[in-house]
């Protein structure tokens, strides 16, 4: 089986990872790993192939930032040229970036089959260019690899009932596998001058929260008002709406520590040992509820319901009240059993290797 892996965010190459591990173990599997570029700043890109022990991209294709359009279009046209060359017998896309919908386009026009790992995810949202990504890639997949009950069930109510497979959440095994290493970089609170349970980490990164000036001042508002510290890895996008709306005075404020984004274990090692974490990613929820972390998201809407209904995550929307009275009345649950479970990578290999 000649698999290829497209790839080009942060998430991606989190979740290919262990897809890509349990590739290894079968000599019948030969993995072609395609980076589109999407992300092409270091802090977000190659160090995460190095640190998750990712191989180096079989081809890069550079594609860089633009708009949704500009930069889905170059990616359609560079993927299918690759892949009338490489002549894959299955495409494998992740999640719900432009990376996404550009390679199944690209294989559906050839007729090559696609494997989508999260399918079936909703938001319920059409105007998150996510969702889009998301609706379009699940209707021309052959194969899809559902993380939740939840996401199997949007799949029948829009009458996919074919490929259709409940593997569980591969980012689960990433956790489980890395968080020992990522507790190495406990460091990183000492750096930072922060203990344990005695900040917030938080994530902003959207477009309906950065391209929206209102959201974002009142989301960084009430950053300001919080009784704790809020950490907060800036993410390029974010930067530049910080310096477009010219909000650089007030993330300044003494109660918001700016860093450069972290890698990966930066990453894991402070979401575990934040007191709450408040996030607009669909990602980081998941990984609060995964690191048994309370999780506030700045939204209104998530695609990860069973965070919700299990008490870990609460959303605030991007309301400067909204968010510091969720914050201070969140209840931590007593349940201690985790939501998901370790397995998806080799149950999804299995499933290609058998079809292929």
């Amino acid at each position: 089986m000649k698999a290829l892996t497209i790839v080009g965010a942060r998430p991606q190459f989190i979740k290919a990872c262990m897809l890509s591990k349990a590739f290894k173990s079968y000599p019948h599997i030969k993995e072609i790993i395609v980076h589109t570029g999407q992300h092409y700043d270091y802090n977000m890109s190659d160090v995460f192939f190095k640190q998750l022990d990712i191989a180096e991209a079989d081809y890069n294709l550079a594609v860089g930032s633009g708009t949704h359009g500009e930069q889905t279009a170059n990616m359609l046209l560079k993927l299918e040229k690759l892949m009338m060359s490489v002549k894959p017998d299955v495409v494998i896309v992740y999640g719900d970036t432009n990376s996404t919908v550009a390679g199944s386009l690209a294989a559906a026009k050839l007729h090559i089959p696609i494997a989508h790992i999260e399918a079936g995810l909703r938001s319920f949202n059409k105007k998150m260019p996510e969702e889009m990504n998301r609706i379009i890639t699940d209707h021309l997949s052959d194969y899809l690899f559902c993380p939740t009950d939840y996401a199997v069930e949007n799949l029948n109510k829009e009458g996919i009932k074919q490929g259709v497979y409940r593997t569980g959440d591969i980012m689960y095994d990433t956790i489980t596998h890395f968080k020992p290493f990522a507790t190495k970089h406990s460091f990183l609170l000492d750096n930072l001058k922060l203990k344990e349970k005695d900040y917030y980490l938080a994530t902003v990164h959207r477009a309906e929260n950065t391209d929206d000036p209102t959201r974002l001042k009142a989301i960084f508002r009430a950053f300001q008002q919080l009784d704790k510290v809020v950490v907060l890895p800036l993410h390029p996008r974010t930067k530049s709406k910080i310096m477009e709306y010219q909000l650089d005075d007030l993330v300044r404020s003494p109660n918001i520590k700016l860093v450069d984004p972290l890698d990966y274990f930066g990453m894991l090692a402070l979401a575990a040992k934040a007191d709450i974490i408040l996030t607009d990613s669909g990602g980081l929820q998941k990984e609060a509820c995964m690191l048994q972390v309370p999780c506030v998201t700045l939204r209104e809407e998530t695609e990860w319901l069973e965070t919700v209904e299990s008490g870990w995550n609460k959303l605030a929307g991007a309301d400067s009240q909204t968010i510091i009275d969720t914050i201070q009345n969140i209840q931590r649950p007593t349940a201690n059993q985790s939501l998901y479970r370790a397995g998806a990578a080799y149950k999804i290999a299995n499933i290609l290797l058998k079809e292929f």
